[in-house]
């Protein structure tokens, strides 16, 4: 099932509030074989539900109607292929970034960042220029470059079948855990959570509410975008010597502040942060924060009542759990790929990078109504949401898919919006999340990458 009943029922939430919840279908919108539309606006659905939940427990009134709109949430889900700075579209996958034919199949590797071109290339021993790379990679079978790319510190992954995937041990892991994995740490004091007016402004459920953003490339960002559009103030930290791609941040950058933080050297300063945040929001692959000290059990004792809200590639567990990967990797090793592909065997893509977008929105989901939940009942919470997960689940529907290959075309139709900002006139997606009385759109937009100091507002 990819509807929304499931997708709430993952979070925890009151079925009876899915009544609030209308839907405008837009046929040809996401178009796949597997149920891409279905799933995209069922995860857009839950966390415009979670938020206008919030909403009614700050105000004290009536939980708001949601309605959810396959062309607003097609727009989102392609939010940057639409994106223009200053007139001009920003790269979205580099040269080096694609499919390869190997000696018994297919690979595809990602090299959007420099180091990892670096290490692709090093794994190789090829220089930097496609044909040797394809010549490179015809020489190997798919599950051999796999393995030397990751031993490099690359990123290579092997096409395969969904009955392969489950068949291999990760696959076999992931498919035990469910859509969104939700755990109460201690017993920490119920959130005091001051109530809202219902003035003239836009409601804005999350308002108050201190944001620490440890994210990178799109599934984090695009979760901790939509808490921004809430009305949470959102500060985004970044390792000094790790810059974020310029395009990827500007998209991903609306209603946020972004700083530089060295989380060894500036521990005192994360630390000050961390004292009055509500949410800490981590995105690197599992077991890379937990030498210093970023678990969530250790959060939670050194922060009582915060939300920990944790998003990985492939889930913090099996012999997978500590490997680094993206949305398009992870459409390869689960099927995903496979099933999109042509009679020929060539493998194929989603319309859109629907694993990203749409475990985006299912973590803010979580965030959203754990909140809701420690108003009630207290004590610090955790949210773990994996993309081979939402992979998984997005399988499972098979049977619901348009059943037409993507084209990649999607109707956008008025869900574009422009505005002037620090890195020149955008013209931008605005957010699917959408509820009566609720914002339509953020109060900032994106800045440089590690332009603001690094401390609250």
């Amino acid at each position: 099932m990819t509807d929304i009943t499931s997708v709430w029922s993952a979070l925890g939430g009151d079925p009876a509030l899915l009544a609030r919840v209308s839907r405008v279908e837009r046929p040809g919108t996401l178009p796949a074989r597997l149920p891409v539309r279905e799933s995209a606006r069922s995860c857009v659905g839950a966390c415009a539900l979670a938020a206008a939940e919030l909403g009614a427990r700050r105000t004290g009134g009536g939980v708001p109607a949601v309605t959810v709109d396959d062309g607003a949430v097609a727009a989102a889900f392609t939010s940057e292929r639409h994106l223009l700075v200053g007139g001009r579209a920003p790269e979205t996958f580099a040269p080096l970034s694609r499919f390869w034919r190997t000696a018994d199949g297919w690979v595809r590797t990602h090299a959007n960042y420099p180091h990892h071109r670096a290490r692709l290339l090093a794994a190789l021993d090829v220089p930097g220029d496609p044909d040797a790379v394809a010549a490179a990679l015809a020489e190997r079978s798919a599950r051999e470059a796999e393995e030397a790319v990751y031993a490099a510190g690359g990123l290579a992954i092997a096409l395969r079948t969904p009955e392969e995937w489950a068949a291999h041990p990760q696959g076999a892991e992931v498919a035990k855990r469910p859509l969104v994995e939700r755990e109460r740490l201690d017993s920490a004091a119920a959130r005091d959570l001051p109530p809202l007016g219902t003035g003239a402004g836009p409601l804005l459920p999350a308002a108050g509410l201190r944001v620490l953003d440890l994210t990178r490339v799109i599934a984090g960002p695009v979760a901790t975008r939509t808490l921004a559009l809430l009305g949470a103030d959102v500060l985004r930290l970044d390792a000094p010597g790790l810059p974020e791609l310029p395009g990827q941040h500007a998209d991903t950058g609306f209603g946020k502040r972004s700083a530089l933080l060295d989380l060894t050297a500036d521990r005192e300063v994360f630390e000050e942060l961390l004292a009055t945040a509500d949410v800490v929001v981590t995105g690197y692959r599992p077991g890379a924060l937990d030498r210093l000290g970023l678990t969530a059990g250790a959060l939670a004792e050194r922060r009582p009542g915060v939300v920990v809200a944790q998003l990985s590639a492939w889930g913090a567990y099996g012999p997978w759990g500590g490997r680094r990967g993206f949305d398009s990797l992870v459409q390869v090793a689960t099927g995903i790929a496979a099933t999109e592909g042509s009679a020929a065997g060539r493998p194929g893509v989603l319309p859109a990078q629907a694993l990203d977008h749409g475990t985006g929105y299912l973590l803010a989901a979580g965030v959203l109504r754990a909140v809701g939940e420690q108003v009630e009942a207290g004590g610090s919470r955790v949210v773990r949401v994996a993309l081979a997960r939402t992979a998984g689940w997005l399988l499972a529907g098979a049977s619901r898919g348009d059943g037409v290959s993507s084209s990649g075309d999607v109707a956008v139709g008025g869900w574009l919006s422009e505005r002037e900002s620090a890195l020149g006139r955008l013209r931008y997606a605005l957010s699917p999340v959408v509820f009566e009385g609720g914002p339509r759109d953020w109060g900032r937009g994106p800045g440089g990458w590690g332009a603001d100091p690094a401390r609250w507002v």
